[in-house]
């Protein structure tokens, strides 16, 4: 917020009003006028605030009354009082509504405190409010305040003191910057005229404006001070210190210096006033001597004094700096001051700031060259600027030459310099504050036994110094030891940079110009700037020379050396180009004299180079390469040395050194002078040096010693400086080089190739004119010697050779245009003897060309690098580099495939121009695959490499080989054209499977031990057979694959079906080979073969068998086989194909034509005849003689064999005959009989609780399933085939009591097979008879009524069939079989009885009944005995069966026996019979007996046997007779029961007889029951009178048991004797011919 704003004026009132208010309440009681002043004043604050509009004016207009009553309450001198009224008025001021008047008054108040000395710092503070805030403090006013500044300076208090310096300071810059605004406020009026030189009248100076008039009063007084005299402005000043002064002066000089450059007056003031009075304060400094001691001297003489002195060489400093133009005179006698100064005698401490203040100078190289314009070149001057730096040398000189000179001081006083020895390190150390870095802790020169450590005092370039800054010591400082030589060797390096670079930089920009203007004639200010910067040079040199030469001498510290050889080298180049020879060739000598070993002339023979020797060398050869053109006569002092220290060197160049050119050890001594030669000088020069290698070539040839590389090292740079007419020596130079690199010494040939490698690099890097893209002739010269390295057999040399590839590769490889066939060649030309790392580099730049530049090379030489890749994946050191290059070679494919278009139309154009050739030479035209077209070819050259990577020996590599090609036929085959995949099919594919097939055949069976180093091979790939096998896997795959999905376009190739009977032979051979993994995979494709779809013109890829909707378990022969996954029923694979027909595809696509579908059936029943012959081989059992290892296929291997029947079966089913039916039987019987081996075993066959069906049996059964259902939705002649099916499944029931066998090979139950021993086990066939049986019910549900069905006797077939496991019952290997039998039974039967009735009179069931016969005997009355530990609910649940097949009998046979033979009738007559005389087994327990009686099932015979018996007049006499004697047995049996247990009963007493004695005759009453009721039931004529005589005698033996103990026997009595009441009644009379 301004203070101008309404807010801060509002604020202002407030403000002073509560100051006015709290000034009332203070002076109350003890100052009342006070407190009215204040009073009154608040109502002339209100009234101002009423009335007024601007405010601030108005407050400013009144501001002496409004002060008034604050100046009063300061006036009390309490000290509460008196500052509240100080911050009353600073706040005033502050908003600047302070008028002259006021301020005065102000200022008057100001000095009564300062006179009393109170508030000294609240005064000060007040005073610089004033003088800063507002301008209205003038003349007097001004002068006053400021004296009162100066006066609070020099009071008692330590914090006022420093304060009121600040202050003062601060006044005196704010009284000068008010000038310069002043001066910038009137910039543009008209100037005054001059003030008349020489005015008299210092006090007032009219001719200036108020502020520079105070300005000018202020400096004069200043200057008067300092010189102890009165001031004439500054009134009331009562005392000064010359230090304060000075400082003042200093800062206002350095501050303001446009002041003084642009009013004459204070010009005059410098001049008249400044100058004289340093000089004058300097005279005690020039006259003292540290020799002379004071006693010895009659008059005591003034010692200099450091502050003074001190302080006078800052001002003298910036008097230079700033005001040399005006002070040309007095700055001469000033400088002349300071080389005085640095003198030997003087103290040390006024040396070292003398030589800061000289640092201060050099680090100005303007200024230098003025003090070298005005002094050193006017006539009869003093030669101010050489006395500088011969000042400067002497200074450096004299340190080395007095004894300890930096640290000892002659006197003892502290004043003369400071106490020596350690202590004076540490005073030194304490002392030197500003000094950063300190010491270094090690001389950095040294010379005749005085070492001098360096410091670092300064940023290059700038002379920061440290003694001069030092303004708050009284005490001449110690100076710690060889800080004035680090500020001299500064100043001395920093004049060098700073001349050089000023001079170079102006005569650059002045030959630039000359080169702008064209013509030679220089202006006149250009011959005056040469002679001023010759007259420097000249002035400084012999100073600089020999300070420099001094310091290299005894310089100790690496830093140190190198900056002052560069400082000598810089002065060298420069006289060189302003063509000054002496001093040039001084420089030169002195760098030349220090890079030779100390005494060199003296020991020739044995000298060693120093580390600063060295140092000095390089210096030399960089003179000698960076400024060869200034050298002119001096190269024979620079050769001369150089050559002195190939000597010393002994030509013993490090690897990389001598030949890499600009740091060649003895290079430069002939690189500048290359460039002038003339082409024939040339020549010569090269002829000497090849002569020259030669000899040296020949010296080292039979032995080990070192060779001279000198020769080899100078054809190199003649080559690299003579780049641009590289053409005319480049075949002499490589010729010989190429020689140097077949060599026997290494160190010699290694020379050779590098130089011929760096020579081909920078060739093909220069800018040639015109460029080599437009000079293919020049650019292949250039690489042909690359090329010829390849014939070089030592590897060191091919090494380098490939990293030469690779570096050009890397620089140059976007345009090698014409050279990469060359580039590539070497690249390829690799060989196996050659070690990995060789390879390694080679590989290395092949994928550097494959990532980055196909699509910079022409098209031609695509082939060259495909075939280049492929010569990696065989070379056989390196494997991850045959894998790796395999991965390129699929990166090239991806790449013709993404440039097809580019590709082929560059490659066409090439074959016209090659054809065009051929033809006029009348040459056919030669190249591989022709007359392919030329991209095909390109195709075909890299499936030919991929498919020699195929059958590698190495496993990785055919594995990844394949994958590649198989992968690059499926991504990019369809840019191939028709014919060309001829050449694929037979050329490529079959080539290589007939290759695999071969070479898996006959692979080694030794089992691999490790896969080199420590890699453990899985048991899988132990073999090389096995490792061959995937080989054989991936390949077959491959191929199928493609048939697959390149059918369509295959078939259009005229020998399709060839081919497919070549890929199906492949496949037969492959299935059946002896290697598990091979076999499946063989299936595998040949599912994938079928499940090609008839193409269809408009798609390319045709649909798989999935559009078909054949289930997933077909189509995958690997799906795990579960326990339990469902058998495929309603959704089979012939249903969905008959939907298909029937909707879907009708829909999708128009259906194929028939000659297509002709084709097409010729392809299927060629497969069908492949998969007959593989099923017939791998099922058919070995020979009885077989070994016993006999190769035995495996279950998943004949799962997948089965599950590719019903794909099959969809091509085929049209022409699918019996006999084909028949075929299909054998090889599922077979297939089903194979057993496993028993390693195998856990993970086939399920564990032995489960009932559950192998993948196999599911297979099979599917097979059939798909077969079953597609004859029933077929046309009615396959319906002839039903019983054949019925017959196939009728065997694989069997299988459940008696399993098959496998020829002689013999298994053993699954149980006892030991693990991993090579035996075969048996599967668990039950649950798949089980199933097959569950199929055979379900089936002949269906098909109970078909005529082939009927004919074919399919019902007598189940029932031969079940036969075996009713009979059996008991001893069945399952108890679940037999029960599923009477089942099954129940269920045929019930189906198929009413058939057979209906056709009985055709005969065609004749046998089937005596066949039912036996089966019911079979399986009523067992002859296998139940277990032992049946329960006897099983035993229950067991007779409820038998009571249901009796139960059969009486609903479905019996009342049916007309339509049946009379002879089947009688045999189940005698059945029932002996089914319901009861017979009792002795080895029931006792608790047993009742159940274990059959009770229901003698019943159930017995009451069936009555029914039958009475139920009407026998038929034939012989039925009735088997009734009849049925009856009879009976009742005679239960009359012998009856009586026997009477006897027992009445002999045992007391004794219960056996239980199962019990049981009997209680059965016998419960059948007599039985009878009575059935006698009730039936009409009396249909029983005879026997049987009424029987039944009657039974009664007394009844009633005879009525004494019986047992209360069940007397309950199953009671039930016996009831329905005899039936019969009682009286006899009717028998009339006999009309008489009773």
């Amino acid at each position: 917020m301004s203070t101008s704003s309404p807010e801060a004026v509002k604020k202002l009132l407030e403000n002073m009003q509560t100051d006015l208010r709290s000034l009332s309440m203070e002076c109350k009681k003890k100052f009342p006028p006070v407190k009215e002043a204040a009073e009154s004043g608040i109502v002339k604050i209100k009234t101002i605030a009423a009335r007024s509009t601007d405010i601030l004016a108005a407050l400013k207009e009144n501001s002496s009354e409004v002060v008034q009553p604050f100046l009063m309450g300061c006036g009390t001198k309490e000290p509460k009082i008196t500052q509240l009224c100080l911050a009353a008025i600073q706040r005033l001021m502050s908003h600047e509504v302070v008028s002259e008047a006021a301020a005065g008054n102000i200022i008057n108040m100001l000095w009564q405190l300062m006179e009393n000395g109170l508030e000294e710092l609240k005064l000060l503070q007040t005073v610089l409010v004033l003088l800063t805030t507002n301008t209205v403090v003038h003349d007097e006013v001004l002068s006053k305040a400021i004296v009162l500044c100066f006066r609070l300076h020099f009071t008692k208090d330590n914090i006022t003191n420093n304060t009121a310096a600040a202050t003062v300071r601060q006044v005196v810059t704010v009284v000068f910057e008010r000038m310069v605004a002043e001066d910038e406020r009137f910039k543009g009026m008209a100037e005054e005229p001059p003030p008349v030189q020489g005015n008299s009248n210092r006090r007032t100076v009219s001719t200036l404006r108020p502020s520079a008039k105070d300005a000018y009063m202020l400096f004069q007084d200043l200057c008067q001070l300092v010189n102890a005299d009165a001031p004439y402005w500054l009134v009331g000043m009562t005392e000064m210190t010359r230090t304060f002064g000075l400082e003042l002066l200093e800062s206002v000089l350095n501050d303001f210096p446009g002041v003084f450059l642009q009013h004459q007056e204070f010009s005059f003031l410098l001049k008249e006033r400044v100058c004289p009075l340093v000089i004058k304060l300097f005279s005690p400094n020039i006259k003292f001597r540290q020799g002379s001691t004071s006693s010895a001297s009659p008059a005591p003489m003034e010692k200099p004094y450091f502050p003074i002195c001190m302080r006078l060489l800052r001002v003298v400093s910036v008097l230079i700096k700033h005001f040399y133009s005006l002070l040309v005179t007095e700055c001469e006698i000033f400088l002349s001051l300071l080389v005085k100064f640095l003198d030997g005698e003087k103290p040390q401490w006024l040396r070292a700031v003398a030589v800061e203040s000289v640092h201060r100078l050099c680090v100005q190289p303007h200024l230098l060259r003025s003090f070298c314009q005005s002094y050193d070149m006017k006539q009869h001057s003093t030669k101010v600027f050489r006395d500088i730096v011969n000042a400067l040398g002497s200074f450096i000189q004299s340190l080395f030459i007095v004894p300890n000179a930096g640290s000892q001081a002659s006197t003892g006083t502290p004043a003369g310099g400071s106490g020596s020895g350690p202590q004076a390190a540490m005073q030194a150390g304490q002392g030197a504050v500003g000094v950063s870095g300190g010491l270094t802790g090690q001389a950095a020169f040294e010379y005749r036994n005085i070492s001098i450590p360096l410091m670092t005092v300064s940023v290059q370039g700038s002379a920061k110094a440290t003694y001069l800054e030092m303004l708050d010591k009284v005490e001449p400082p110690s100076i710690p030891e060889g800080y004035a030589m680090s500020v001299a060797f500064s100043a001395l390096l920093d004049m060098v940079r700073g001349i050089t670079s000023m001079i170079e930089r102006e005569l650059t920009r002045e030959e630039e110009e000359a080169a702008a203007r064209g013509n030679g004639n220089q202006p006149a200010s250009a011959e005056m700037a040469h002679q001023v910067w010759e007259e420097m040079v000249s002035a400084c040199w012999c100073g600089l020379l020999a300070a420099l030469s001094l310091l290299l001498d005894a310089s100790m510290d690496e830093t140190a050396t190198e900056n002052i050889l560069k400082a000598e080298l810089t002065m060298a180049s420069l006289c060189g180009r302003l063509g000054l020879v002496t001093p040039r060739d001084a420089f030169i000598t002195a760098i030349c004299k220090a890079s030779l070993p100390p005494h060199y002339a003296l020991t020739v023979l044995s000298s060693n180079l120093t580390a600063k020797n060295i140092q000095c060398m390089r210096t030399l050869l960089n003179l000698a390469h960076c400024h060869g053109a200034v050298l002119g006569t001096s190269w024979q002092l620079v050769l001369a040395t150089l050559q002195h220290l190939v000597w010393i060197l002994g030509l013993k160049p490090g690897i990389g050194g001598v030949l890499k050119p600009g740091r060649a050890v003895e290079g430069p001594s002939t690189v500048s002078l290359y460039g002038y030669l003339d082409d024939v000088s040339l020549h010569h020069l090269i002829n000497a040096l090849c002569s020259l290698s030669m000899e040296a070539m020949d010296m080292v040839c039979g032995n080990n010693k070192e060779p001279s590389l000198f020769a080899v090292a100078k054809l190199l740079e003649t080559g690299l400086v003579n780049m641009d007419r590289i053409e005319i020596l480049w075949r002499p130079l490589t010729a010989h080089l190429l020689e140097v690199c077949q060599h026997p010494n290494a160190r010699m040939r290694e020379w050779g190739a590098e130089a011929v490698t760096a020579l081909i690099k920078a060739g093909l890097a220069y800018k040639h004119d015109p460029p080599l893209s437009q000079n293919q002739r020049l650019h292949l010269l250039l690489l042909n010697p690359l090329r010829e390295l390849s014939n070089v057999l030592h590897a060191d040399i091919r090494q380098k050779q490939l990293e030469c590839v690779l570096q050009i590769l890397q620089s140059q490889g976007d345009s090698l245009g014409p050279g990469w066939p060359l580039v590539l060649g070497v690249i390829g030309a690799i060989r196996n003897d050659q070690g990995e790392s060789l390879i390694r580099t080679a590989f290395q730049c092949l994928q550097l060309v494959v990532t980055d530049f196909l699509p910079t090379m022409p098209c031609t030489c695509l082939q060259i690098v495909v075939g280049v890749a492929g010569s990696f994946g065989l070379q056989n050191q390196e494997l991850n580099i045959s894998l790796t290059s395999i991965g390129l070679l699929w990166n090239i494919s991806d790449y013709f495939f993404q440039r097809a278009e580019t590709i082929t139309v560059e490659l066409e154009k090439e074959e016209a121009i090659q054809q065009k050739q051929a033809q006029e030479k009348g040459e056919p035209l030669n190249r591989p695959f022709h007359p392919a077209p030329p991209f095909d070819c390109l195709w075909l050259c890299l499936y030919a490499k991929l498919g020699e990577l195929c059958v590698d020996p190495r496993p990785a590599v055919r594995k990844s080989s394949g994958q590649t090609m198989f992968s690059t036929i499926a991504a990019h085959g369809t840019l191939l054209q028709q014919p060309t995949w001829h050449i694929v099919v037979w050329k490529v594919l079959f080539h290589l499977l007939d290759c695999v097939r071969k070479s898996s055949t006959t692979a080694d069976k030794e089992k691999i031990e490790s896969g080199g180093g420590n890699i453990l091979i899985h048991h899988s790939r132990d073999t090389a057979e096995k490792q061959w096998a995937e080989t054989w896997v991936l390949t077959l795959a491959g191929v199928a694959r493609i048939f697959n999905t390149r059918r369509y376009l295959l078939q259009q190739l005229g020998d399709f079906f060839k081919a497919w009977e070549v890929l199906l032979d492949h496949i037969q051979s492959a299935a059946l080979s002896k290697n598990n993994e091979v076999s499946l995979a063989a299936l595998k494709s040949f599912q994938e073969i079928l499940q090609i779809v008839t193409p269809i013109k408009d798609t390319e890829k045709p649909e798989a068998l999935i559009a078909m909707g054949v289930p997933p378990v077909i189509m995958d022969p690997l799906a795990p086989s579960g326990p339990g996954r469902p058998l495929l029923r309603s959704d089979s694979v012939a249903e969905h194909l008959a939907q298909r027909y029937n909707n879907g595809v009708q829909a999708q696509t128009p259906p194929p034509t028939a000659g297509e579908e002709m084709d097409d059936s010729g392809l299927w029943w060629s497969a069908w005849n492949t998969w007959y012959r593989t099923g017939m081989e791998c099922t058919r059992p070995p020979p009885t003689g077989a070994d016993k290892l006999a190769f035995i296929p495996s279950q998943p291997f004949l799962t997948a064999l089965v599950q590719i029947f019903p794909a099959l079966y969809q091509h085929v089913k049209s022409g699918f005959s019996m006999e084909d039916l028949r075929k299909l039987g054998v090889i599922l019987h077979g297939a089903v009989s194979v057993p496993i081996s028993s390693d195998a075993s856990p993970f086939i066959l399920p564990s032995f609780t489960e009932a559950v069906l192998t993948s196999l049996q599911e297979a099979v059964l599917t097979a059939l399933d798909v077969l079953q259902k597609a004859i029933c939705l077929g046309p009615e002649n396959l319906q002839v085939m039903y019983p054949a099916i019925f017959e196939q499944l009728l065997l694989f029931v069997e299988f459940s009591c008696k399993p098959p066998q496998y020829g002689k090979v013999e298994t053993k139950h699954v149980a006892n097979a030991k693990y991993n021993q090579a035996e075969w086990v048996a599967l668990n066939y039950v649950p798949f008879a089980e199933r097959s049986l569950e199929v055979v019910v379900d089936l002949y549900h269906k098909t109970a009524c078909h005529k082939a069905v009927i004919n074919e006797k399919v019902l007598q077939s189940i029932i031969k069939t079940l036969r075996m496991p009713l009979g059996l019952k008991y001893a069945c290997p399952a108890e679940s079989t037999w029960k599923l039998a009477v089942s099954s039974l129940l269920k045929v039967l019930s189906i198929g009885l009413p058939v057979a009735r209906q056709h009985a009179s055709s005969g065609k069931f004749d046998t089937m009944w005596p066949e039912l016969a036996n089966a019911f005997e079979d399986f009523l009355f067992t002859k296998s005995t139940p277990p032992d530990n049946l329960s006897i609910q099983e035993f229950q649940k067991n007779e409820a069966v038998d009571v249901e097949v009796v139960q059969l009998i009486s609903t479905e046979i019996l009342p049916f026996a007309s339509f049946i033979p009379k002879d089947f009738v009688g045999q189940i007559m005698t059945m029932l019979n002996k089914g319901s005389i009861h017979s009792q087994s002795s080895s029931f327990t006792e608790a047993e007996i009742d159940v274990r009686m059959r009770e229901d099932f003698s019943k159930v015979c017995f009451e069936t046997l009555l029914q039958f018996s009475f139920s009407n007049k026998a038929s034939t006499p012989q039925e009735g007779y088997i009734s009849r004697m049925a009856l009879s047995v009976l009742l005679q049996r239960a009359q012998d029961v009856l009586r026997r247990y009477m006897e027992d009963e009445r002999l045992s007493g007391r004794c219960p007889l056996p239980r199962q004695q019990v049981t009997e005759i209680i059965f016998v009453l419960k059948a007599v029951s039985t009878l009575m009721d059935s006698l009730k039931k039936t009409q009396p004529e249909n029983v005879d009178s026997n049987t009424w005589a029987q039944v009657i005698a039974l009664y007394p033996t009844l009633v005879e048991c009525i004494t019986c103990s047992s209360s069940e026997v007397s309950l199953a009595l009671k039930e016996a004797l009831g329905p005899f009441k039936d019969f009682m009644q009286p006899p009717v009379s028998k009339v006999q011919n009309g008489e009773s």
